[in-house]
């Protein structure tokens, strides 16, 4: 995969992860979008306040660039609490998870990203933990091995997702609370553009924020690299100034189209057309046509062009809908 693809949003360069910390919201009040999903926490969270216990352990579902991380530190915040932060590829060993959990204090949040990624053994070692804040583990070997019981001080897990289907039931049964993210209107991403613009002290005008929230596929990660991209070019082409023709010059040359579609989507809805006469089509023919990683497509393109219609999954593949076709006859 090109790794310079602009809207391969699930990764964030080092670059990004700096300007983008500056960028997310601090609380409840300042998160964007997911309206039902602070509606609820705002609720868990003060009751856990009032009763003076940590929240529950939570987990947060849905497409990469939505917000699940920014939100996990929202609740950290909201709750006075301190955050730990990890991800289950980072965990390969039991002993990695003893050293963190034995470090987090009364009320402290613990938050693993990709938690689907854990290994069966570190999933299996955390159970105790999240059920009775206690661990188990195994010292010395054969005749000699003795289990030791720990007391860890009362935490929250905080578990975000991009592939729900992947976590083993009893992993998923001890979470208390559980949140699934929709994509972003075209509105809340006009509000994300225009608040990082001011951030930033860029001057956008709501034309241009809403051009900018159509081509971002759903996703504030994506509007906040978008309007980066709109910066830089108009500093170098138009003087800093910005306008609705200037955001459509910047993104048309980066080749994002006015739904948000990029090469590599279009490219994926050519060979399900040409190649398969519009499907049905299976994920890993379609991968090897276009030689890219079938887990690429299934959580990078796959999910915005279900979203908007253009593909739909059948238990014989995947179909193309009239509406691609119209758009790739437009957009070509």
């Amino acid at each position: 995969m090109d790794e310079d693809r602009l809207v391969d949003y699930l990764k964030e360069n080092d670059e990004e992860k700096v300007i983008n910390l500056s960028l997310r919201p601090n609380t409840f009040d300042d998160f964007i979008g997911q309206k039902a999903v602070i509606s609820s926490l705002r609720i868990s969270v003060s009751a856990a306040k009032q009763r003076g216990e940590p929240l529950e352990h939570v987990l947060l579902s849905g497409p990469p660039g939505l917000g699940k991380t920014s939100l996990a530190y929202c609740i950290a915040r909201e709750m006075g609490a301190k955050v730990t932060s990890t991800s289950g590829p980072a965990i390969e060993r039991a002993g990695d998870l003893v050293g963190i959990l034995t470090n987090l204090e009364q009320g402290d949040i613990l938050f693993i990203d990709e938690i689907h990624r854990l290994s069966r053994t570190v999933e299996e070692f955390i159970y105790p933990a999240m059920e009775g804040f206690q661990i188990d583990f195994i010292i010395d070997k054969g005749p000699y091995a003795k289990s030791v019981k720990f007391s860890l001080k009362p935490f929250t897990l905080i578990g975000a997702t991009t592939r729900k289907g992947l976590l083993s039931s009893p992993l998923r049964g001890r979470f208390g609370l559980f949140y699934d993210f929709d994509f972003y209107t075209p509105e809340d991403l006009a509000q994300v553009a225009a608040r990082s613009a001011q951030l930033l002290s860029v001057e956008l005008d709501r034309e241009s924020c809403l051009e900018i929230a159509s081509r971002s596929r759903g996703s504030p990660r994506l509007a906040n690299r978008l309007l980066k991209r709109v910066r830089d070019y108009s500093q170098v082409k138009a003087e800093g100034k910005i306008n609705l023709q200037i955001v459509c010059q910047a993104l048309d040359s980066i080749r994002v189209d006015t739904l948000g579609l990029d090469e590599l989507d279009r490219k994926y809805l050519r060979v399900l057309l040409d190649r398969y006469g519009g499907g049905p089509a299976g994920i890993e023919s379609i991968a090897a046509s276009l030689g890219e990683d079938k887990g690429t497509l299934e959580d990078v393109v796959e999910p915005y062009l279900l979203n908007i219609g253009f593909i739909v999954r059948t238990p014989r593949g995947r179909v193309a809908s009239g509406s691609a076709k119209t758009h790739l006859a437009v957009a070509s």
